[in-house]
């Protein structure tokens, strides 16, 4: 029996674990490892939404922990840059989900998939974008530039999640001018930050399934280690090939969402 859920068969937990371990990869690499862990958690006998969701941030914080470490260790990633951009992200994170408690994900879903879209476009037809870094801005424009995108995206994590690697890797290299490489460092250590602020949340409403989660925490961990050294060893051009893969794959898992929210739910 895990924290209750006595109908948990091997199977299911081995999928979890197996889930885990990839998302914590994909996470790594260059996010959105949450289209691969969440679904396999809702598929467990008696969790909840709410129960999937936090057990899900807590595996995850404990992913993007230890790429972030990873990361810091290899790749040295600017800190005066990440850590202000992790705190306001997190402080942003906080707020969405807040608001998240009132309003349903179908009223943002729509316009997740056509920003998606264009960022899919943007960076398959520039095939120069996150190469090299040119950072688009000097001293303090840099830096509140940094925190206001922080800001956004940890909102968003907040208010909804999937794929806010993602957003954070393309927002630091076509607003800030870095590469897919010192992208990815910083968004593990600013995502580390908004998974924070969702547990602020989850842990004293009760809702996070603890035992579930930590095993699902190790497998994360595991996959993040090997993620974000492979991403360090094989650099930005790698970073980007999956990078889009992840984001297609995330168009069309929302755009099914927002298909069958608005158009089959009404038939």
């Amino acid at each position: 029996m895990i924290d209750g859920l006595d109908e948990i068969t091997l199977a299911t937990l081995l999928l979890v674990v197996v889930a885990g371990f990839a998302a914590g990869w994909v996470d790594a690499v260059v996010g959105g490892g949450g289209l691969i862990q969440l679904p396999a958690l809702l598929m467990v006998p008696g969790i909840s939404p709410v129960q999937a969701l936090a057990t899900n941030k807590l595996g995850s914080i404990f992913g993007t922990t230890t790429s972030a470490v990873t990361y810091f260790r290899r790749a040295k990633p600017d800190l005066k840059t990440a850590l202000p951009m992790a705190v306001v992200a997190l402080l942003g994170s906080l707020g969405g989900a807040f608001l998240a408690l009132s309003l349903p994900e179908s009223v943002f879903k729509p316009i997740i998939v056509v920003a998606l879209i264009l960022v899919a476009l943007f960076t398959a037809f520039r095939p120069t974008v996150g190469t090299l870094t040119q950072l688009r801005f000097r001293g303090q424009r840099h830096y509140w530039t940094a925190a206001v995108i922080g800001g956004v995206i940890g909102f968003y994590d907040g208010l909804i999640g999937p794929g806010t690697g993602s957003f954070l890797v393309i927002a630091m290299v076509t607003l800030l001018g870095y590469n897919f490489l010192a992208s990815s460092a910083k968004a593990k250590i600013v995502n580390m930050c908004t998974n924070a602020g969702a547990l602020m949340l989850f842990i004293p409403s009760g809702a996070v399934l603890w035992s579930l989660g930590l095993i699902l925490g190790v497998a994360n961990m595991l996959g993040g280690y090997l993620g974000a050294r492979m991403a360090i060893t094989r650099g930005s051009r790698f970073i980007r090939i999956i990078f889009l893969i992840v984001v297609t794959v995330l168009i069309l898992t929302l755009s099914r969402d927002v298909w069958s929210e608005n158009f089959q739910s009404g038939g």
